[in-house]
């Protein structure tokens, strides 16, 4: 089993958690954040939304990408970042989700717990936008939609908010990375993060 190895990136203003799978192995890392890959469009995505340019968060010359940059963006959107698995089991030797059998979620009640303005919670594939519904009891959101969840908080309230899925940033996923990020675009205008 694999223990998730980075810290959950909780900017106290965030009104979005993204939350994808699980992390490749870091041989396949190109940074120590979320979304290491340098073949992972996440970071270029936002680069279209934010900066204009898909390579605006790209460090073409190192093959990486422009950490900091990436987290001052992040904390001056609000946009908090953690994953469904936090302890995973890799059937095969892959980064794959279709292969990762998840041992023990995200505590999703506590994570809301730690994120005051958080209204939305997004998952960036299948497997995640599984666990989200599971932890809430509702569906799994059609790809580019939202479903409204609730989940009981520790202190015994209640928070209310929008489970989005969104399609992989992988290049797997089947979609030009245009199209992924006028996904990602339309989820951040309704969160009121553009």
């Amino acid at each position: 089993a694999e223990t998730h190895p980075l810290e959950p990136f909780f900017p106290k203003n965030a009104k979005l958690l993204m939350c994808g799978t699980f992390p490749p192995k870091q041989n396949r890392w190109s940074m120590n954040f979320y979304y290491p890959n340098f073949i992972n469009d996440m970071w270029r995505i936002f680069g279209i939304i934010y900066l204009g340019s898909k390579d605006a968060l790209v460090d073409a010359g190192h093959k990486t990408f422009k950490v900091d940059e990436i987290k001052a963006l992040l904390i001056e959107k609000g946009v908090a970042l953690s994953d469904t698995g936090k302890e995973v089991v890799r059937m095969k030797d892959n980064a794959s989700d279709k292969w990762l059998q998840i041992d023990k979620t995200i505590d999703l009640s506590a994570s809301l717990a730690e994120l005051p303005d958080c209204v939305a919670v997004a998952t960036t594939g299948e497997k995640a936008a599984g666990v989200i519904a599971s932890l809430t009891g509702t569906d799994v959101p059609k790809v580019g939609e939202a479903i409204d969840c609730s989940i009981s908080l520790p202190d015994g309230g209640i928070r209310k908010f929008r489970h989005w899925r969104m399609p992989s940033s992988s290049r797997a996923y089947p979609m030009k990375l245009e199209s992924k990020a006028e996904f990602y675009r339309k989820m951040l205008v309704d969160t009121g993060l553009v």
